[in-house]
């Protein structure tokens, strides 16, 4: 079989999803070259700053390495603003909708909600509320995501700071999305911790 049959998926048999399934995992296995390619779109992405923004993820997953980090961390840090070409409005939702098949719930909520968090540097001087992010106060992983603002995302425009080339992180990217490490988030049963999200 080449293409399934089917032009409405309710029409479709075991064997054409079977097939499917097995294309889907060919594709889901080249994702660390569509994402090393979306990584050094960074470089043309938004002006004004000291450093491009691909810069900016290379300083952010640096750092994190060089903190310790678990290497899971690291690859959400390198990863964190890589939603910034195409939802500059809501990044930190589609960087942490890249990383959820393959993270743990703690590190996506840390990614999804560090957009929010890191108003706290600027908001006021834009006549927002820099403590938006209080509204979240009492959740687990509150100051967890305080101090990844803190320590990976608002020092990272520093032209003189020495990071990692796109290369040191290839490895760790590979491993983290290989498809035997993902769950299927779309067909997986919604547990608890999604309300909380």
């Amino acid at each position: 079989m080449e293409v399934v049959g089917f032009t409405k998926m309710a029409d479709g048999s075991r064997e054409e999803y079977e097939f499917l399934d097995k294309m889907e995992h060919e594709f889901v296995d080249g994702l660390p070259e569509r994402i090393f390619a979306h990584l050094r779109s960074l470089d043309q992405s938004i002006s004004g700053y000291r450093v491009t923004r691909l810069t900016h993820s290379l300083q952010s997953a640096t750092r994190a390495h060089r903190a310790g980090e678990a290497e899971e961390m690291v690859v959400a840090a390198l990863l964190h603003d890589i939603g910034d070409m195409l939802a500059p409005l809501s990044h930190s939702e589609m960087a942490a909708a890249v990383l959820r098949p393959f993270v743990t719930e703690k590190t996506y909520w840390i990614i999804k909600h560090h957009g929010m968090f890191q108003t706290f540097y600027y908001a006021h001087h834009r006549g927002g509320d820099r403590n938006v992010r209080d509204r979240l106060i009492d959740h687990p992983w509150y100051a967890d995501t305080v101090r990844f603002c803190e320590e990976y995302d608002q020092n990272c425009f520093d032209p003189e700071y020495r990071h990692e080339p796109l290369e040191f992180f290839e490895p760790m990217v590979r491993r983290l999305f290989r498809h035997d490490n993902a769950s299927d988030y779309e067909i997986a049963v919604h547990s608890d911790t999604e309300q909380a999200a």
